[in-house]
């Protein structure tokens, strides 16, 4: 993480001169990003960089070619299949295309992680899945099928879904793909009030920006390999390093003033 952000918290999920390469190509070329605990991290930069390459690192999905992967202070490399199992349980994800299975209801999509890693009695699984369909505001949704539900619909039951066995960190990756501009500021919204309520950590793949900032604690941007960078929001936005500068203009335009900027206007028309 750039010195400038440090967290007094210890970070959840530390990774260091990761490297990746698929056949010839390489993707990432030494990745070091930090992700403290109780925080939203968000990682942005342009197609087919990598993005969605360091969060399979994270999961364990994937091994680096060289570097390290860390989660809760245990290398992933070295741990046994049965521990990083144990530590995948702890995790939530929400994938791009949700990955909801059509010939199930919404309750038994829903149910599925209970069922697979719990012992809990059908009664008991039932007060759980409801709990959560309540929590995304989909009450008397459990009994349709997906091909039911609109795209905004379908991401709710993908987040109850991946809330279910009350997770430490969740990750996203483009949860708002599909969702035009409404449905996307409120799954945004949702985003943030679950977090609030349940307090976990996210690292969120995302191309929105810069509506994603409103959820971010922190702002890593992936290009050419690296993380140039991993800011506050704020920090990123006038940051003055060249690859993060010319992504700002490119995705933000050139006009953009940050909140800190329009006070120092306004205060000078004042003066």
């Amino acid at each position: 993480m750039n010195d400038a952000r440090k967290s007094s918290s210890e970070p959840i999920i530390s990774l260091r001169g990761v490297e990746k390469s698929f056949g010839q190509q390489q993707v990432l070329r030494g990745v070091d990003l930090d992700v403290p605990e109780g925080t939203t991290t968000i990682i942005v930069g342009a197609s087919g960089q990598g993005k969605s390459v360091i969060v399979k690192h994270m999961l364990g999905l994937v091994k680096p070619d060289r570097g390290l992967v860390k989660v809760y202070g245990e290398d992933l490399n070295r741990v046994k299949p049965r521990r990083l199992k144990e530590i995948r349980t702890t995790f939530g994800v929400l994938f791009q295309n949700v990955a909801l299975f059509d010939s199930m209801t919404v309750f038994d999509n829903v149910a599925l992680p209970l069922r697979e890693r719990t012992r809990l009695s059908e009664q008991e699984i039932r007060a759980r899945v409801l709990e959560k369909l309540a929590l995304m505001d989909m009450d008397g949704a459990d009994e349709k099928f997906p091909a039911q539900l609109s795209g905004g619909m379908r991401k709710r039951v993908g987040l109850a879904r991946a809330l279910m066995l009350d997770p430490k960190v969740i990750f996203f990756d483009e949860p708002t793909t599909g969702l035009d501009v409404n449905k996307s500021n409120e799954l945004y919204r949702l985003f943030f009030h679950t977090q609030q309520q349940l307090k976990y950590s996210a690292v969120i793949v995302s191309h929105d920006v810069p509506k994603i900032f409103k959820l971010a604690d922190y702002v890593a941007l992936l290009a050419d390999g690296i993380i140039q960078g991993c800011l506050s929001p704020e920090e990123f936005q006038l940051s003055e390093q060249p690859e993060i500068r010319a992504f700002v203009r490119e995705t933000m335009g050139a006009l953009y003033y940050s909140d800190l900027e329009e006070r120092g206007l306004y205060e000078e028309v004042q003066s």
